[in-house]
């Protein structure tokens, strides 16, 4: 053999062994991890707890439909019922709708679905059922929107009579400086610096500010209503008692019998149809703090005016627009809320304290108001406001004594 080929033969041979060595490690490191699962002790078996039992009261005959309201308010006041939202806001689960059913024609709550009531939609009502959020007048933020030159025609009215009443929780959003009403009356009165023009631009600016402040003041509900409107505030707190805050809704009643439909602009070259309810402002609407915060992105902090501009539509429809359109919740049509659009001599006078807000026809209509047997002569009172206040607060110092009102 020649000696020259042995350091070849002899690096051929160490290659192989390490190959082989190589090859018999992965081999046992393999048996091994396949010998681990059989030599770890048995897993003692550990009981999981199990869900509890949903648990559902007995039925308790009659009594069990029969629920008290937990509100305490003042008295001559009725019992609610309401179609209710099932959406909520913030509350960890699903909130079941829950719909009372009433007659067509219901005078004493004040529902009266015509024909020109929308199919399926929810409408607030009255009835027994349990309050879901008990409420003080000072969980309700009451913005009234007016103008300087009806500071003393409208506005005076409202502060000798149903804000007199809710101070603390009123206030009055207007577009001129008042010093001496505001001294003489010790009033909440905002001056939003917007224009005193009745138009668009002026009244989004209004509803603008109005949105701003309801959020600043971390109260539980917003409330609008013009300077025509006597809020009924017994009315309004068993209404507002049968929903609760954290859930998205929007109570109102429409001006029309039909969706709005609008241009939504989308860019400089072109729009899109959108139609959506609206509660006309004319006669108040109510809006949950659950459901104010989500608008926030097209209402807080002057973005309500943007949102109106891409509409160009008035600031009831705005809101309308934000809630219906954008969030895609419902309004909740009720009948307790009244404006002058209307016929409000049609309006049967037992029912008249149990509605939530009222109005009264302007110069071109001054017999359209709400008809009360009694009370105080029409040429003292023609809005009517100051007997239904009295019948309401019968110890106000510039009231008569009059009798409870009653059909004939």
């Amino acid at each position: 053999m020649n000696p020259l080929n042995w350091p070849v033969r002899m690096h051929i041979a160490s290659v192989g062994v390490s190959k082989f060595c190589f090859l018999f490690s992965l081999a046992f490191c393999g048996f091994l991890l396949l010998l681990i699962p059989a030599l770890q002790p048995p897993t003692r078996q550990v009981d999981l707890p199990q869900p509890r039992p949903q648990v559902r009261p007995a039925k308790s005959g009659p009594s069990h439909h029969a629920r008290v309201p937990a509100v305490s308010v003042h008295a001559g006041e009725t019992d609610s019922a309401t179609e209710r939202n099932g959406s909520s806001a913030g509350q960890g689960g699903s909130i079941e709708n829950e719909v009372t059913r009433t007659d067509n024609h219901n005078p004493k709550s004040g529902t009266d679905f015509k024909r020109g009531d929308p199919p399926g939609r929810q409408v607030a009502g009255r009835s027994d059922s349990k309050p879901r959020d008990p409420l003080e007048l000072r969980d309700i933020f009451i913005a009234v929107k007016t103008t300087r030159k009806y500071h003393k025609s409208r506005l005076e009215l409202l502060i000798k009579t149903w804000i007199s009443q809710a101070k603390e929780q009123t206030y009055i959003f207007t577009d001129g400086e008042d010093k001496e009403l505001r001294m003489r009356t010790g009033v909440n009165i905002i001056n939003t610096n917007c224009s005193a023009a009745h138009t668009r631009q002026a009244l989004c600016c209004k509803m603008s500010v109005e949105y701003d402040k309801f959020i600043e003041s971390q109260k539980k509900w917003f409330c609008h209503v013009d300077d025509d409107n006597y809020v009924i505030l017994p009315s309004l707190l068993q209404l507002l008692s049968s929903y609760h805050h954290s859930q998205d809704v929007y109570l109102g009643r429409p001006s029309l019998d039909h969706p709005i439909e609008a241009a939504e602009r989308v860019k400089s070259d072109g729009s899109v149809s959108v139609k959506f309810w609206f509660a006309t402002g004319g006669a108040g609407f109510c809006i949950s703090r659950g459901l104010a915060l989500k608008m926030s992105p097209w209402a807080s902090l002057g973005n309500f005016i943007s949102t109106a501009e891409k509409i160009r539509l008035p600031d009831d429809c705005t809101i309308g627009y934000i809630i219906e359109a954008l969030l895609e919740v419902t309004l909740t049509h009720t009948h307790l809320f009244h404006s002058h659009l209307e016929n409000l001599q049609k309006l049967p006078s037992d029912t008249v304290l149990e509605q939530v807000t009222l109005s009264y026809g302007g110069f071109e209509n001054r017999r359209n108001v709400v008809s009360i047997v009694g009370g105080l002569p029409l040429a003292e009172d023609h809005t009517r406001f100051k007997t239904v206040h009295c019948l309401l607060y019968a110890d106000t110092d510039w009231c008569p004594k009059l009798k409870p009102h009653h059909k004939n």
